[in-house]
């Protein structure tokens, strides 16, 4: 114990030899820099638009929609938690959807308050004190729930994109043509759309073949116990991922919340944009906003800014104004409340959950799995035999 505490101590100086650069790009510090330099490259590129007309916008919005959009988003996060049970569900842990909303808003809050989106982590904690959940299972239903959710949205972009383009406006290739800001967010959005395809292809096809990697593996590394306790985790974890895969019924259940999920979320967004007074019809309103959402959220996949903060706003207000005769302080506007009126229900509902399950947030983050669940069932514990 005394040696680690040493170790701490004379790695904790930005200048030691040996911590070094590399010692001082902490995920952390990584996520801190990323987030300066996202809003100051938003500023540089809306330095053309007067914030004090953006601030006019935002306080001429129409107060009885924004109240609407705030109901609708709240009403989202208990069919999260319902999703959660049916993820964790298929993995062979049941829980109630009160407790698992709460999970859901403890570890989002973490994700908005703490650098290095920590959030995952506090919610492998959360299930795993109070349900019992193995890491393993906890960690594995949790990238179950982000393929679904990428996967959905990149679903509800590309049904965006095809009406869009039959609708005869201008379509998002005229965009990605003639828009740079536009350009970049779609651009991306599709990268990571492609990257979410191919890793579900290649998690269902495992699923279903008998590959015997496995036992290559331990096969590879036998004698070596750091390494087998370090494969055993990672196999579990991967065969609790497949799982799901391999039983379509509980596919179609998740499906069907992740649907209901961002359903909810791109109405708050039009609910938003019409509280602005966008001037758009009921149509294109729904299918730019849809796209708007999706684009942003795709754009906040990248851990470069705290909380999504600037990522999301650069890439809705890009493709408001490049598809539609919005302006950009309108557009900008819109994504300004409608980031914040998220992210405002998300550390209520997070401040009230933590409150209700008694976690600390910051000793979640810290924990260690091998502290939490004994060495069995532990992250990085002996396999079972």
């Amino acid at each position: 114990m005394n040696d680690r505490g040493g170790e701490s101590e004379s790695d904790a100086g930005d200048g030691s030899e040996d911590g070094g650069f590399a010692g001082a790009l902490t995920h952390r510090r990584l996520t801190v820099l990323g987030t300066i330099l996202v809003l100051g490259g938003l500023f540089v590129a809306l330095r053309e638009v007067d914030l004090r007309t953006v601030a006019a916008e935002i306080s001429s919005a129409e107060p009885r929609l924004l109240a609407l959009a705030v109901a609708v988003y709240a009403v989202s996060w208990p069919v999260r938690g319902r999703r959660y049970g049916d993820v964790l569900a298929a993995v062979g842990h049941r829980s109630g959807t009160a407790f698992l909303t709460s999970a859901i808003f403890v570890s989002q809050t973490a994700n908005l308050v703490i650098p290095a989106r920590a959030g995952d982590a506090v919610r492998a904690y959360a299930v795993n004190t109070h349900r019992a959940v193995p890491y393993t299972a906890g960690f594995a239903s949790l990238a179950v729930e982000r393929l679904f959710d990428l996967a959905t949205i990149a679903a509800l972009a590309g049904l965006a994109i095809a009406w869009l383009t039959l609708g005869g406006g201008t379509g998002p290739l005229g965009v990605v043509a003639a828009t740079g800001g536009a350009r970049t967010a779609l651009v991306a959005a599709a990268a990571v759309s492609t990257a979410t395809v191919g890793v579900g292809l290649v998690v269902v096809t495992s699923a279903r073949a008998d590959h015997g990697l496995g036992a290559w593996l331990r096969g590879r590394i036998a004698g070596r116990p750091r390494l087998e306790g370090l494969l055993e985790a990672a196999l579990r974890f991967a065969d609790d991922v497949q799982l799901v895969a391999r039983q379509p019924r509980e596919l179609a259940t998740i499906g069907v919340g992740s649907l209901a999920v961002w359903v909810l979320d791109v109405l708050t967004a039009v609910l938003v944009l019409a509280a602005l007074g966008s001037g758009l019809a009921v149509g294109p309103l729904v299918a730019v906003g849809t796209l708007a959402v999706s684009v942003g959220n795709l754009a906040k996949v990248l851990p470069l800014s705290q909380g999504g903060v600037g990522l999301y706003e650069a890439a809705f207000t890009a493709l408001v104004v490049g598809l539609t005769p919005v302006g950009a302080s309108t557009a900008l506007a819109a994504a300004i409340v409608d980031h914040a009126l998220k992210n405002g229900v998300t550390l209520v509902g997070g401040a009230v959950s933590v409150a209700a399950l008694g976690i600390s947030v910051s000793d979640a983050v810290e924990s260690e799995p091998t502290t939490a669940t004994g060495e069995t069932d532990s992250f990085l514990g002996k396999p079972k035999r």
